[in-house]
C-alpha cells in the first residue's frame, strides 16, 4: 500500500518509515507536522494516513485535526491515528465518522509489530482498528441509568470487538464462539439499545457510538 507518515518525533518516523518498507509498502512522504501531511495527502492520494495527534506549533491537536480533515476531504483515504495517551473525545469523534477505513492506536503498539501491521492493513482494506486500552478507556463509565448495564458479560464483550473493527467472524474468532451466536448478540444489543432497523444510519456503528459516549 502506498502511506504518508506524519509524526514530529524524527526516530519514530524513521523507525516507521523503516518498518512498512521492508513489509513491501511504499512510503510516499514522511512529514512532522498537520500542515504537511494535508499538503501531501493532497498531493499523493495515498491508501493510509499513518498519523500523531499532537504535532507542532502548539502540540495539541494539529495531527487530529488533520486527520478528521481528510476523512471528510478524501474518504476513499484510511486513517490510522497513533496517540501516546487515549484522547477520549477524539477517538470518539472518529469512531463516529462513517464508512470505515479508521482506527486509533496507542503507540505502543507499534512495538507489538504483527497487530500492528495487521490494524494497518485493516484500515487499508475499508475496516477499522480500535486499540484495546483506548475502547477499555472509552467506556469506564457508572452503570447508572445507563442502558449499557442491561448488556450480559458476553455482549459487552461482542460490543468491545465490535468497537475495535472487528468483522462478525473476527468476533466469533476472537471470542471462540460460532458466527451465529455473535450474530445472536449482537441483535441483543441492538435490542437493548433501542436501536430500530427504522434508525437513519448504521445499527452497529450507533451501537458502538453509544457504547463510546454514553
Amino acid at each position: 500500500m502506498r502511506v504518508v507518515i506524519a509524526e514530529d518525533s524524527t526516530l519514530l518516523r524513521e523507525g516507521l518509515i523503516r518498518l512498512l518498507v521492508e513489509e513491501g509498502h511504499e512510503v510516499v512522504a514522511a512529514v512532522g507536522d498537520g500542515a504537511a501531511l494535508l499538503e501531501e495527502t493532497a498531493k499523493h492520494r495515498p491508501d493510509l494516513v499513518l498519523t500523531d495527534v499532537r504535532m507542532p506549533p502548539t502540540h495539541t491537536d494539529e495531527g487530529l485535526r488533520a486527520a478528521l480533515e481528510i476523512r471528510r476531504r478524501w474518504p476513499e483515504t484510511g486513517v490510522l491515528v497513533l496517540s501516546q495517551y487515549v484522547e477520549k473525545r477524539y477517538a470518539t469523534e472518529l469512531i463516529s465518522t462513517e464508512g470505515g477505513r479508521v482506527g486509533y492506536l496507542l503507540k505502543d503498539r507499534v512495538m507489538e509489530v504483527g497487530e500492528f501491521l495487521d490494524a494497518l492493513e485493516r484500515v487499508a482494506a475499508g475496516g477499522e482498528a480500535f486499540d484495546p486500552d483506548v475502547v477499555r478507556a472509552l467506556i469506564a463509565r457508572s452503570a447508572h441509568a445507563d442502558p449499557l448495564a442491561l448488556l450480559t458479560p458476553r455482549e459487552r464483550d461482542v460490543l468491545e470487538k465490535m468497537a475495535q473493527g472487528h468483522s462478525n467472524s473476527g468476533i466469533g474468532q476472537a471470542l471462540s464462539i460460532s458466527r451465529s451466536a455473535v450474530e445472536k448478540h449482537i441483535n441483543a444489543i441492538f435490542d437493548k439499545l433501542d436501536l430500530t432497523d427504522s434508525a437513519a444510519y448504521s445499527r452497529r456503528v450507533l451501537a458502538i457510538v453509544r457504547y463510546l459516549q454514553g
